[in-house]
């Protein structure tokens, strides 16, 4: 009986673990090759904007692109935040058109791009 209850507890303190961050499956994917070709960016683009097919990273982001915004990104990995910063400040720099078109449809009351507009500064983002 003590087994059981230890193993549940375990199995439980696993879920909620892995529960606490997102997937770091993609996480090797290079965002610099993505952000260099304009046939990759703008694949990820219309897959975020649903005017296009997405792959199965471009799922799990646009799955996880709502709570991350609504949260500060509280379960991405350091190397997810880092990776999200250098998109957002690529994007903003030489795409703005897109930009716009993402705020609108993930930030529409401009609640987010608010929210972190000095933490970003800090950054050396200028949104």
């Amino acid at each position: 009986m003590k087994f059981i209850i230890v193993a549940a507890f375990t199995l439980f303190a696993l879920v909620s673990a892995q529960e606490e961050q997102y997937t770091t499956k993609y996480d090797n994917i290079d965002v610099d090759e993505i952000l260099k070709s304009d046939r990759l960016f703008n694949n990820y683009f219309k897959c975020l904007m649903d005017e296009g097919p997405c792959t199965p990273d471009g799922n799990e982001l646009k799955r996880i692109l709502p709570e991350a915004l609504k949260t500060n990104c509280a379960k991405c990995t350091e190397s997810q935040r880092a990776g999200a910063i250098k998109v957002i400040n690529h994007v903003i720099e030489n795409r703005a058109e897109q930009w716009k078109a993402l705020q609108a449809k993930y930030d529409p009351e401009g609640i987010y791009i608010d929210q972190y507009r000095a933490e970003a500064e800090k950054s050396g983002i200028s949104l």
